[in-house]
């Protein structure tokens, strides 16, 4: 058996319990991973001064592949956020997000499987701001032609191994004319390449009703940071809620699996939260590995236990603890 190594970067709040539940998980489909376990979020701010300790980033950079819990970021000041952070220093330019319906999860659609490709180093989420007088403030948006070219790029060639129809570009280019102008002529130049993916191009306002109205229609959507981070958590309101979705943020380098849910630390401790969405995660991670039929088994294993109504967490209409849904999940990998 080959023992793979990884960091586990168990987060804030509720985010040590839901990470050991994906670490008992990923032991009960048979793959071994050493971990290496290092801190960061609100607590290590506290000690350090930085949410996000170098030696966050050189494990990562060693190991070349994490899984994080959730992080919790200051509202309006404080901190900068270590998510932002983290995809910035490892240059983890893709986030990928799989959004699908599973059996037994209460929703209102039965039939919705698409991903989200959202660019995940620049846009409003640069971090350029700056107060320009009192009262007024200003943010910079930045769009490069790379970034652009590379995230496009990473959607068609998504599109394609998972052979999926057609890649939707969400954009506001009818406003935002050289901003979204640019991001929206990189991907039609790079969907040449690609002739049998249709593109469609969105503006992003249209998108967030037909993912209301209609979801089924879509296979990948391709977006920039902010409308990436908004309908990811749209996407994820078609099928469960934050709970159930798992993500990955990419780069050429190093990948970091994480659950897209906040640290809900009114939860932490007291073994309510819902696992799902980080083991998930964990699954993606263990794909990403090389062992897919064990990444497989993990996905089954939870579609199997989500079925099951005794197995439901709170979020989910249910009165099922973390442990009573990782045990079934366990249950199901052990059968």
């Amino acid at each position: 058996m080959t023992t793979h190594h990884a960091t586990l970067i168990p987060g804030d709040g509720i985010g040590p319990e839901v990470t050991d539940a994906a670490l008992r998980v990923v032991e009960a489909a048979g793959v071994s991973i050493e971990w290496e376990r290092v801190e960061a979020g609100a607590d290590i701010f506290l000690k350090h001064g930085t949410p996000l300790p170098d030696e966050v980033l050189n494990s990562i950079r060693r190991t070349r592949v994490a899984l994080k819990g959730p992080i919790g970021t200051p509202i309006g000041g404080g901190f900068k956020s270590a998510n932002v952070l983290m995809r910035q220093a490892l240059d983890l330019y893709a986030c990928v997000r799989p959004i699908r319906t599973i059996p037994g999860v209460p929703c209102r659609y039965t039939d919705v499987d698409f991903v989200i490709v959202r660019e995940n180093t620049e846009g409003l989420y640069s971090g350029l701001e700056h107060r320009v007088t009192t009262g007024v403030v200003e943010s910079l948006k930045v769009v490069t032609e790379t970034a652009s070219l590379r995230i496009a790029r990473y959607a068609f060639e998504l599109a394609r191994q998972q052979k999926r129809p057609s890649v939707a570009a969400i954009h506001k280019a009818n406003i935002m004319k050289l901003s979204d102008g640019l991001f929206l002529e990189c991907a039609r130049r790079v969907a040449r390449d690609y002739p049998e993916i249709e593109l469609r191009e969105l503006i992003i306002d249209n998108c967030a009703m037909q993912l209301v109205t209609k979801p089924e229609q879509f296979q990948v959507l391709l977006m920039d940071n902010l409308y990436g981070d908004i309908l990811s958590d749209l996407g994820a309101g078609l099928v469960g809620g934050l709970g159930v979705v798992p993500g990955s943020n990419v780069g050429t380098d190093c990948a970091v699996f994480e659950a897209v849910h906040g640290s809900a630390p009114d939860l932490a401790g007291k073994g309510l939260a819902n696992p799902t969405a980080v083991i998930r995660s964990a699954g993606l991670l263990v794909g990403h590995l090389g062992e897919t039929d064990a990444a497989t088994r993990i996905e089954r294993a939870i579609e199997a236990a989500l079925a099951d109504p005794k197995n439901l967490t709170g979020d989910l209409g249910g009165k099922a603890t973390t442990r009573q849904l990782t045990d079934a999940v366990v249950r199901g990998l052990e059968a």
